[in-house]
């Protein structure tokens, strides 16, 4: 397909163009992936960037599905603990240790390996690599997490995420007690100019906000409930760590003392809450998740 943009689509993501103009596309998600792929040039450069502006009069080039050849994301027997699920979405309580999508180390073993293998459907859904994840959960933090099932549910919890309808609490234990007992960190986080796999509060970062409240306090250690306002990489342990109380046992960003907890082996941080309109449905869904066994164990070891 090759089509010359006109005033009225000037301006218009490049996926909503496609999908829109395109035969071939089903879905945006269609769209999405042959842009991912390498698949539609703008003015003869392929431009693999989901949501870039198009401009009065340029040229979009889309090549049709069977000359781009696209690699399945396989799909691997994976034990996942579902604790909600039905037609259009599931909850899934993930492990410490599980990465969420493949990756460098990582090409079978994921969460969105197990769940192409017991929801088939997902591999038309949303992005290739991530079929129906709308947001992740670092491989050594456990809780929950919502996948959708259908294009209709993954175009709705999208939104959701990106306009903050979906609350996510996290519990976190820390290093010291902080000075208020309730507060927001606004801070923006942006690429760590040293270390390239690490996250840094930067002033020409994104906007990030994060609410903590402290349950209770243990020791030197406070016990608090996180709230993401915004779901940047890595922001709660970032912001924490900002303030000068970084996760227990995170050995990326607040390395200190943690040898002082018997028998944790990995941050003290777990999402433990979600709550959200139903995508479809519009049922109001509140759904939690109990503290880990090794979490509970090393809580119970200062007690």
């Amino acid at each position: 397909m090759e089509i010359t943009v006109s005033g009225g689509r000037a301006g218009q993501r490049l996926d909503v163009f496609v999908s829109e103009q395109w035969d071939e596309a089903n879905s945006r998600s269609d769209a999405q992936r042959i842009i991912k792929a390498g698949g539609v040039s703008v003015d003869g450069k392929v431009v693999s960037r989901v949501s870039a502006k198009l401009n009065e009069n340029q040229l979009v080039r889309v090549t049709s599905k069977s000359d781009v050849v696209e690699e399945t994301i396989i799909a691997s027997n994976i034990p996942l603990t579902v604790v909600f699920e039905d037609d259009h979405i599931a909850v899934i309580n993930k492990p410490v240790g599980m990465t969420v999508h493949p990756g460098a180390g990582h090409i079978d073993d994921t969460l969105a390996n197990g769940a192409i293998k017991r929801w088939p459907q997902l591999a038309g859904i949303g992005e290739r690599e991530r079929p129906g994840i709308v947001h992740r959960l670092d491989r050594d933090t456990s809780g929950l997490m919502v996948i959708a099932l259908t294009e209709q549910a993954y175009t709705r919890l999208s939104e959701m995420i990106f306009n903050r309808e979906i609350t996510r609490i996290y519990t976190a234990l820390v290093h010291g007690v902080p000075d208020s007992r309730e507060g927001v960190i606004d801070a923006p986080i942006g690429r760590n100019h040293h270390h390239r796999t690490k996250q840094a509060i930067d002033e020409n970062g994104r906007p990030s906000r994060t609410h903590y409240k402290v349950d209770f306090e243990i020791g030197n250690f406070s016990f608090l409930e996180v709230q993401l306002e915004t779901g940047r990489m890595h922001q709660i342990r970032v912001h924490l760590e900002a303030i000068g109380h970084p996760v227990v046992g995170d050995q990326v960003y607040g390395k200190r003392a943690s040898s002082m907890i018997k028998n944790l082996n990995r941050q003290f941080l777990h999402a433990s809450k979600l709550e959200f309109v139903h995508p479809v449905t519009g049922e109001q869904l509140s759904i939690e998740s109990k503290l880990p066994t090794d979490l509970q164990h090393a809580l119970d070891s200062l007690a």
